[in-house]
């Protein structure tokens, strides 16, 4: 894992291992392990094995959280001061940008609701482990039914300090979005003065964001751990059939990641002069690097150079959509939280109804503001919407387990999204560029 901007720190034998290498390292040695405690070589699998392995996975998690809400607010903050777009070009690229995030949730969210991978296609036996301790859990007495307007008016922040306090991750994006806004107009009113108070200001951002990252960056060296707990723990109270589900999950987002690559294709067919071909045979390189890497941060410069000079795009058209578009743009990380939220909650028993998930559709939104500098961003941000909605942050080292590989297919359409955007940006009519005009014939 790359050590995050701004480090030169050298890598050590634990960073020359890919992540996902970890991650399959980790449920191999799961798997293996939940079968011991499965036959009782290591003690009681419910008793004295299943809380020891809880407690690793909640340790985790718990440190996640601590650095996800700094790491968000900061995040936020710094997206929205240093994008570099204003006036009539910022509201149509603002336009492009939410129309593709909002048609990739809505795509998600309808493949989910549709295929119902968290349903269980046998009957429930639901003893002991983590699914059925939770599902008991929400179905309690006292739990009152959800109501949007209730819901939303008391996540609204009452006090500044507070939500960083409590974890209130919906507090700090309003609030990050709040100051973000604010630091851009108190700098534009302070350039115009010939002040410079607002860099040290920029400066402190860059700080703290390196600083956080860094933090982060030890959190997510834990994530096999969590992976390995999750999975022996459920291994060995459950079996393997608990995880039946997760192939399900798997090929449900596969299904709605290819309809939303579909979606960008007929997108191509309106208002742009780059033709469906001529963007798959362009953007090839740029979809594979980022498949590889699982990073559209990483493959940023060669997008802008695939789209500058592979599919042809004016050279602005490819700042802007590559450069903003991977700053604000992560559709493929919106739709998969959107899936993972109807999932887990169809998968303890918990259906989601139609407020709940406007909710999620605003989180998806909102979470992915400044995601790009993130490394796991869609771990961190999945907080957020779980978080939003009430449901158990514990089941997402369940996701973790297939997230290795979804990671690198999300962060394909991210790019391609990016690329997308970029070619809508270019209009209509292809723009003639300076080499192009020196071969056209003159008459004398």
């Amino acid at each position: 894992m790359a050590h995050p901007a701004g480090t030169n720190a050298p890598k050590n034998w634990l960073d020359r291992i890919p992540l996902y290498v970890r991650i399959v390292v980790a449920l191999t040695f799961g798997v293996a392990a939940g079968y011991l405690v499965r036959t009782g070589w290591l003690g009681d699998p419910v008793k004295v094995v299943g809380p020891n392995l809880k407690f690793i996975g909640d340790l985790v998690l718990r440190l996640l959280t601590a650095v996800a809400t700094p790491l968000i607010f900061i995040a936020i903050v710094n997206a929205l001061v240093k994008a570099h777009v204003t006036g009539r070009l910022a509201a149509r690229i603002f336009l492009l940008l939410m129309t593709n995030t909002l048609v990739a949730i809505l795509i998600g969210l309808a493949v989910a609701n549709i295929m119902q991978p968290g349903v269980s296609r046998e009957p429930p036996q639901i003893g002991a482990g983590i699914a059925g301790a939770i599902q008991a859990r929400l179905k309690a007495p006292d739990r009152k039914p959800y109501n949007l307007v209730d819901d939303l008016l008391g996540k609204l922040p009452g006090s500044v300090v507070k939500p960083l306090a409590e974890n209130d991750i919906l507090g700090v994006i309003v609030i990050a979005i709040a100051v973000g806004v604010g630091l851009r107009i108190v700098r534009d009113r302070q350039r115009q003065q010939g002040k410079s108070a607002y860099r040290a200001v920029e400066d402190l951002l860059e700080t703290g964001m390196e600083l956080v990252m860094v933090v982060l960056h030890w959190v997510i060296a834990l994530v096999p751990v969590a992976v390995f707990a999750v999975v022996a723990r459920v291994v060995g109270t459950q079996g393997l059939a608990a995880f039946k589900p997760m192939l399900w999950f798997v090929l449900a987002v596969l299904i709605a990641l290819g309809i939303q690559a579909c979606y960008y294709i007929l997108r191509l067919s309106f208002g742009t002069w780059v033709t469906p071909g001529r963007f798959l045979r362009g953007g090839t390189d740029a979809w594979l690097m980022a498949f590889s890497t699982a990073s559209s941060a990483a493959t940023m410069p060669l997008t802008y150079t695939c789209m500058k000079e592979k599919v042809g795009v004016s050279e602005e058209s490819a700042s802007m959509g590559v450069m903003v578009g991977g700053t604000f743009n992560h559709d493929g990380t919106a739709l998969y939280e959107a899936m993972a939220a109807l999932f887990i909650s169809q998968l303890i028993g918990r259906q989601l109804g139609f407020q709940e998930q406007l909710v999620v559709v605003l989180m998806a939104v909102v979470a992915s503001v400044g995601a790009a500098g993130i490394p796991e961003a869609g771990l961190v941000t999945m907080l957020a919407v779980f978080t939003a909605v009430g449901l158990p942050i514990e089941m997402i080292p369940m996701l973790l387990t297939v997230d290795w590989f979804l990671d690198r297919c999300r962060t394909t359409i991210n790019v391609m999204g990016d690329m997308c955007v970029a070619c809508l940006l270019d209009g209509p009519v292809r723009p003639v560029v300076a080499d192009e005009m020196k071969s056209v014939p003159t008459l004398e």
